[in-house]
């Protein structure tokens, strides 16, 4: 993809980054992302940060990727790397393939490794238990429901939203009546000048409907964040990067630690990718997410593993 293909539309506008071996600066200024190349010697903003990582798959083990506990470790061995430490790690769900709980363990010892305060919410391939208790024993205490909850951080407000246990026609999210009264109430008493940041596993927007890659009810959610004049939106599920913006809102979707999939309009359908020999480093990585000042945009960066 080109530079000149990155020209921003504050409305309805989607593009795919797939920049190997390069992070991508991500600037909020007025609602509308600007993003520039940075190379490894360039510094990235300081402030409070956190990094997200997501789509582990622990326990997938097909051809493109055989050992995804090591990408994974991989993965968080580079946040801790980072020359400032992240105030906490968010993971936007899957991170097992098949919710057995020997993957749950392997998961959990891998996060405990980066020695980070981690905050999950739940993929389908988490919740395939018929009574989640497996993610939910892990994973869900204190939190509300199928496992959402808030905390506040360093001023912002952060919302871990549950999209992924009751889905819809293709596969596409939903987050349920219980759940959206749940949300309408935690954000009544915030001013709108709180900077939000929701996190999912489901894209909240429509990427691809026939291929599940969406949330039926995502905007009766984001109809209650309107007010507020920065919100941004993370997910994972997908396995690529990609960005939407409306209005005050941005949604920005992050690479998986396992593997990728292919791009809508482009491949066939939804599942792992093939990647040349070599080359699977180049479509994995981790975000870092950055608030200079709690008055100003957050910026995110995406690094792939290879970077």
């Amino acid at each position: 993809m080109s530079r000149d293909d990155m020209a921003q539309d504050r409305r309805g506008f989607l593009k795919c980054m797939s920049w190997a071996g390069t992070a991508a600066l991500w600037t909020m200024t007025g609602g509308v992302p600007r993003s520039h190349l940075i190379g490894p010697a360039e510094a990235a903003p300081s402030g409070f940060t956190f990094a997200q990582v997501s789509d582990s798959h622990i326990g997938f083990n097909k051809p493109v990727n055989t050992d995804t506990a090591a990408t994974f470790a991989q993965a968080l061995a580079q946040v801790t790397a980072l020359p400032e430490e992240p105030s906490f790690l968010i993971h936007t769900g899957d991170l097992t393939h098949l919710s057995t709980p020997s993957e749950f363990d392997t998961a959990a010892q891998i996060l405990a490794g980066a020695k980070l305060q981690a905050y999950t919410v739940p993929g389908e391939h988490d919740v395939l238990e018929e009574d989640r208790r497996s993610y939910l024993n892990r994973y869900g205490k204190g939190t509300k429901g199928d496992g959402w909850y808030s905390f506040d951080a360093n001023g912002v407000h952060f919302i871990g939203l549950v999209n992924v246990v009751n889905l819809q026609g293709a596969g596409l999210g939903n987050l349920g009546h219980e759940q959206l009264e749940w949300l309408e109430d935690d954000v009544a008493h915030l001013t709108a000048s709180t900077p939000i940041v929701v996190f999912a596993h489901i894209p909240l927007w429509i990427v691809a409907e026939n291929w599940g890659w969406g949330t039926e009810d995502g905007a009766q959610a984001l109809d209650y964040l309107k007010r507020f004049g920065s919100v941004t939106v993370l997910n994972g599920h997908i396995h690529q990067i990609m960005q939407k913006i409306e209005g005050h809102v941005a949604f920005h979707t992050a690479r998986s630690t396992a593997f990728p999939q292919g791009r809508p309009g482009v491949a066939k359908g939804p599942g792992p990718m093939p990647v040349p020999p070599g080359q699977l480093k180049n479509f994995l990585g981790t975000t870092k997410v950055t608030l200079v000042r709690n008055d100003t945009p957050l910026a995110i960066v995406d690094t792939p593993l290879a970077g």
